[in-house]
């Protein structure tokens, strides 16, 4: 068993689908669209087999809250770089970019060597070792 994909909603497709390109080298599918629903979204598919869908929506009102708040749920997701000079220069491009750090780099107590950022909807990325 795998985890075959997660889903963020978003406000702006392009932006966030851009952003998982530009910054975490996602390669993104040709979409879907159903306008009786309102519905749009986008595949973003990763190296390693891992996929985002990213959606967006008229018809339903999805909650906004905090960039980065802590709530019940989904807490974050871990994307993998493989050394710690990577999560480095990844953190140090998104900060000089005006995306948010959190925190790190650092080693974390249960073995991680990991930065938390935002992406531009608020959701917590770890980006790790």
């Amino acid at each position: 068993m795998r985890i075959e994909h997660i889903a963020l909603w978003t406000d702006d497709l392009e932006r966030c689908k851009q952003f998982y390109i530009r910054y975490f080298d996602a390669r993104p599918g040709s979409g879907y669209v159903n306008a009786a629903k309102g519905f749009e979204s986008c595949f973003l598919s990763f190296k390693e087999g891992a996929r985002i869908e990213v959606m967006k929506t008229t018809t339903l009102h999805p909650l906004v809250i905090e960039p980065g708040a802590q709530r019940m749920g989904l807490a974050h997701f871990a994307v993998s770089l493989g050394s710690q000079g990577r999560v480095d220069e990844l953190t140090r491009r998104l900060k000089d970019d005006g995306y948010p750090v959190l925190d790190g780099p650092r080693k974390t107590g249960d073995g991680y060597y990991e930065s938390v950022v935002l992406d531009p909807d608020g959701n917590r990325i770890e980006i790790t070792a």
